[in-house]
């Protein structure tokens, strides 16, 4: 935070961006992400008795304590009544903004869970219900938050019309593929280019208009005939009073693992910060390439890394999240194959809705299982990776680590 944001007499200077305070009457600040908290400490550490009044939503167990700014804790990936609450009082200070102050908006990844931003007449149970059948039917964060922004109060840029005619500045660290604005948290502050008519065509495509509860989908087309406002747009007046900078992500986290890699001794490459996909397709593609590497290198050792985001259909009832699944895949393919680690983590510590980061493997993985008479592919098939690794060992617990910036894979070959 510190590196965009300084404050020398009264300039606020955030990335190149200066404010005059002399000018401005009140400092709002307003946030929702796994990472927000962080965020906001970081800003109270820097602005102090400047800041008005805030308000943040954050994961449960990722708070800090705030001496200015509120924080409430809600859930994620499913929301619940906090987030409800939450979304209400960001509203209520967004719209309190007049022409003379700064609202400075804190976004990170899991914002568009944490805020349960519910539609006129919708009830917090349908909206429960829409991002658990979004969730498991493993649709990319593109296609899940087309839909969650035409469902919203505040995503889709609607939190800058509501902040208008105030001037704001969004700090943002991208949990997304491409760093888009727009796509992170469901583009709290950035214009979007979806619309209702595209949130249709996902549900669609994946065959899902007849599972979401029906008062959803008759906003949506309703939305679609041009019977409710859309999402915020490019040529509205709002969207040239706000700026949104990205101050981190997936590459960065990338840049320090490599370094560290190295000073371990490992020829280390970033191999991609674009990785996607399902996570069947991403498990055979790096053991594959591991086992190449493997058979045609010399005495050196070698470390891949890779980041982004996976996704995964979850066709089971078990418990997991998208890296514990990949590395469960991966432990499976790499048991004939010694000298080689695998790790699959989620960099905010959270791998789906489960208290740990992912898992390591390697080639004794599964000879363990077999050993405790443990049959890898029955977890597999019941997508109940934790449940395999807490029998196996594997499971990495690093707690919140206040950050979110997509996943991590971790790939040592020797």
């Amino acid at each position: 935070m510190r590196h965009w944001v300084s404050l020398r007499d009264s300039i606020l200077q955030i990335g190149k961006i200066a404010y005059d305070l002399s000018e401005i009457k009140n400092i709002y600040v307003l946030g929702a992400g796994k990472a927000s908290a962080f965020m906001a400490a970081s800003l109270e550490s820097i602005l102090g008795d400047r800041i008005t009044e805030g308000h943040i939503v954050t994961k449960y167990g990722h708070i800090i304590p705030l001496q200015k700014i509120e924080v409430t804790e809600a859930g994620h990936p499913v929301p619940d009544e906090n987030g409800k609450i939450a979304s209400q009082k960001i509203l209520r200070i967004a719209q309190k903004a007049a022409k003379d102050d700064l609202v400075i908006c804190l976004i990170s990844g899991g914002g568009s869970a944490l805020l349960a931003d519910i539609p006129e007449g919708v009830s917090l149970d349908e909206m429960k219900k829409l991002n658990e059948i979004l969730l498991r039917k493993g649709l990319d964060i593109m296609k899940i938050n087309t839909i969650r922004k035409h469902l919203s109060t505040l995503k889709g840029g609607r939190l800058t019309r509501a902040i208008s005619p105030a001037t704001s500045v969004s700090l943002i660290l991208s949990d997304v593929i491409g760093d888009f604005p727009d796509i992170i948290a469901s583009g709290l502050t950035a214009p979007d280019r979806t619309t209702y008519a595209k949130a249709l065509k996902v549900l669609e495509k994946h065959a899902l208009k007849a599972e979401i509860p029906e008062n959803l989908l008759r906003i949506l087309e309703e939305g679609a005939k041009g019977l409710r406002p859309e999402t915020l747009k490019e040529k509205e007046t709002s969207v040239h009073l706000t700026r949104n900078l990205i101050i981190g992500n997936n590459r960065i986290a990338l840049e320090q693992a490599a370094k560290k890699a190295i000073s371990l001794g490992y020829q280390t490459q970033i191999y991609t910060h674009t990785m996607a996909g399902d996570v069947r397709k991403i498990a055979c593609q790096i053991t594959s390439l591991a086992k190449r590497i493997q058979k045609t290198k010399g005495e050196e050792k070698i470390c891949l890394l890779f980041g982004g985001e996976t996704t995964v259909k979850v066709e089971g009832h078990g418990i997991g999240g998208r890296n514990q699944h990949l590395a469960l895949l991966a432990a499976k393919r790499l048991s004939k194959t010694v000298g080689i680690t695998l790790l699959c983590g989620g960099t905010d510590g959270t791998d789906g809705p489960t208290q740990f980061a992912g898992a390591v493997v390697d080639s004794d993985t599964v000879l363990k299982a077999n050993k405790a008479g443990i049959e890898i592919d029955r977890y597999i098939s019941s997508f109940d990776a934790t449940s395999f690794f807490e029998k196996t060992g594997g499971l990495i617990k690093t707690g919140p680590t206040q950050t979110n910036v997509m996943d991590l894979i971790v790939l040592l070959i020797k």
